[in-house]
Parts: structure tokens; sequence; C-alpha cells
């Protein structure tokens, strides 16, 4: 399975999901490759910043012909995990080329929901050669305790494409492992993001079935 975070904004926490969601399924036994898609390499740097045994492998493809790439990269992995790239129109156009689930992450703010568009409009693409192409909202560093998530979930329902129903908070504990290139599963395993993300992974593995 090939399950990529794509938004043409930045800001949204594609990286930080992305990197949970490979290490929650490594946790579960699954052989995981995480594919960094983005020119700035955030997903190579927080590897780069890790002491000690990798949790999984992270491979840089910030390429326009991931699609093509990824089959042979793959091989040997039960879960690919790919954190794409904002703005870059042909490298995401890949990336969804390459996928089974493209998860777009949002933030609860009206400028996310108003960006979503342009990502909506290239999954819509794919699956015209993809038909069997799913994709889906994940929402991403909603502020506890605000009504703002859902006012969002509202706001996309305007679109296609579902809204999962796992929320992640916007966490302090999230920014402090990703600087010691680690997880929130490894710097605090009772915290509240991580059984958040958790949530989100099970989610996710029901949705791709």
């Amino acid at each position: 399975m090939i399950v990529s975070f794509l938004n043409q904004k930045g800001g949204v926490g594609k990286t930080t999901l992305a990197i949970h969601v490979a290490d929650a399924l490594s946790r579960r036994g699954r052989r995981v490759l995480l594919v960094d898609a983005d020119p700035q390499g955030s997903a190579l740097d927080w590897a780069a910043a890790r002491r000690g045994e990798p949790l999984f492998p992270v491979a840089g493809l910030p390429k326009a012909s991931i699609h093509k790439e990824l089959p042979s990269l793959a091989q040997g992995y039960d879960v690919v995990v790919i954190d794409g790239p904002p703005r870059v129109y042909d490298v995401a156009r890949s990336a969804i080329m390459a996928s089974d689930l493209v998860l777009v992450p949002v933030q609860p703010s009206p400028y996310d929901v108003w960006a979503a568009k342009e990502i909506i409009d290239l999954i819509h693409e794919a699956t015209v050669f993809k038909p069997n192409l799913k994709s889906a909202f994940a929402i991403n560093r909603k502020i506890v305790n605000t009504a703002l998530g859902r006012d969002v979930v509202d706001a996309l329902a305007d679109y296609p494409i579902p809204v999962l129903k796992s929320a992640v908070c916007q966490r302090i504990a999230l920014a402090e492992s990703a600087a010691q290139g680690q997880t929130v599963f490894e710097t605090a395993p009772d915290h509240p993001a991580g059984k958040e993300l958790l949530g989100l992974v099970d989610e996710i593995m029901e949705f791709a079935v």
C-alpha cells in the first residue's frame, strides 16, 4: 500500500503526520519505507537528526517521476508513506499517480479550506487514470478545546472527498520529538498526541481496505 500526504499549501504538518504514521505502522510489524518527495527534505533532516538506529528507512525522491521509480524502490515493503511537497505541481501529480490513498492534511482555518481546491483538482485529474484511487482530508494542528475543528469539517463538506473523524491537535510534544529525530511515541508514550495519531492510523487502515 502506498499512502501519500499531500497539500499544495505549506505548513499544514504533512511531515509530522507522515513520520508518525510510518512509525506507528512499523511498530505494528509492517515493513515501512518513508519517501521524502519535498525538495526541502524535512523528513530527511528529521532522519539525520536522529541518534541511534533508524525507526525505518527514509529515501529522498523529490522528482516528477515518483510513479515510475517507486515500484522498484518499494519492493520488499508492506507500506510506503510519501511526504509530499507544497507548490510543486509535477511532483505532487506524480505522487498522486503513485498512491493508493492520498491524505490531505488541513488546519482548521478558512485559508486551508480555500487552498485545498488545488490538491483536490489534481486528485480529480488522477482519477481518470486511477479510478480506484482513494482520498480523504485529515484535520491536523487543531487547537485544543476550540470549535474550529468542527467548523472546518462543515466547511470541507463542499469538496467531493470525505473528512477522517480522527483529528490531531497542535501540541508542543510533536515539535520536541521532531527536534531529536524521534517521534512522540518514543519521547512521550502516554501523551494525548500519541493517542490522537494512533486513532488516525487506525482510521487510515480501515479506510484503505
